[in-house]
């Protein structure tokens, strides 16, 4: 994200989680673990958020947070302490669920910092590709400006970004897009066609949770949604496919992290976000089963088995109810595929 900033002409300051990153990426001027081999431009100012941090918040227009999921409470209420500006926006990267009622995180920080100067990202975005070669990045706000600001920012920097006035479906998508991520890499061995059953019965339920909460459907079949599914289930290095794998050959979830050489986050969030559709009342045995898989409490072939023996919920067949809905659906038939309209926002 620092360097996509840099690339746009922004002054950026790079916040790590203690003095010891921080005196390493000034001195390689280079994120040697996870991003080898792709230079901190100079112009980045790095700092540690043991302290030294405050500084470059003060005079901030944007404070975007690439942090686990589990930390967004914590990073939260350090920055409503802090001496970020009232007008300065905050956009989440993260693509999880904040412990322990699932939350998701433009909710929580919507209530340290007001909707309107909340946001979020989506969509396909494997870091070294996009820095290299670019992206296809949706970013969500309830207020126009903001959302039109921060794909401004990506845009700048040779990155594509559209705008959605759906922050709930973008996050939800984005969590959906990593359990599906874990219940292919589960079922592969299994079948390709018991995989692809797996990722679509989750992505039903989730988008299910996502519709009582207001989201949109469409979001679930764009960029923060399927892009988001593709790009990951393609990508040779998928952490979160990588971990259902895993879970395939019988290694503990506590201990994938380890193999995989870097957190998992979607091993905690698909039990928050079974969790979660149970307390909306609503049924969800595909995620349900994955979250059981997890927590070592299901066997493998049981999870299979369920998942090719799932019958999802018998579709409804209308007619239209009277000869002129009959002739309009046949107009919009005849002009063919309508185009895709802007991202609406309401006062």
């Amino acid at each position: 994200m620092a360097v996509l900033l840099a690339r746009a002409g922004l002054r950026a300051t790079l916040v790590a989680r203690s003095f010891a990153q921080a005196a390493e990426l000034k001195e390689k001027r280079e994120n040697s673990r996870y991003l080898p081999g792709v230079a901190l431009p100079q112009g980045v100012r790095v700092a540690a958020l043991e302290g030294g941090w405050q500084e470059a918040l003060a005079r901030s227009d944007l404070v975007f947070l690439a942090v686990p999921s589990r930390a967004v409470g914590e990073v939260a209420r350090a920055l409503a302490g802090s001496e970020v500006p009232g007008h300065a926006g905050v956009v989440s990267l993260v693509k999880g669920l904040v412990p322990p009622d699932g939350t998701p995180p433009t909710t929580l920080l919507a209530e340290h910092f007001g909707r309107d100067r909340i946001a979020c990202v989506g969509g396909p975005a494997h870091a070294r590709e996009m820095v290299e070669a670019g992206a296809g990045l949706v970013c969500a706000a309830w207020s126009a400006s903001l959302a039109h600001s921060v794909a401004a920012v990506f845009q700048a920097a040779g990155v594509v970004c559209e705008v959605s006035a759906d922050p709930a479906g973008v996050e939800l998508a984005g969590v959906a897009k990593n359990a599906a991520a874990v219940a292919v890499g589960a079922t592969r061995e299994q079948g390709l066609n018991a995989a692809g059953m797996a990722a679509a019965d989750i992505f039903r339920e989730v988008l299910a949770l996502a519709e009582r909460r207001g989201a949109d459907a469409r979001t679930f079949v764009g960029r923060a949604g399927t892009g988001d599914l593709v790009a990951t289930a393609l990508a040779p290095s998928s952490r979160n496919r990588t971990a259902g794998e895993l879970l395939a050959r019988g290694v503990p979830a506590s201990e994938i992290p380890q193999q995989v050489g870097q957190a998992v986050e979607a091993l905690d969030t698909v039990r928050l976000l079974a969790r979660a559709i149970e307390r909306e009342g609503l049924d969800a045995p595909v995620t349900s089963a994955l979250a059981r898989l997890i927590e070592g409490t299901l066997p493998l072939d049981r999870w299979v088995a369920l998942v090719r023996a799932q019958q999802p919920p018998p579709a409804s067949f209308r007619r239209p109810r009277s000869w002129l809905l009959r002739l309009r659906y046949l107009a919009r038939r005849m002009r063919g595929v309508r185009r895709e309209r802007p991202a609406r926002y309401t006062r």
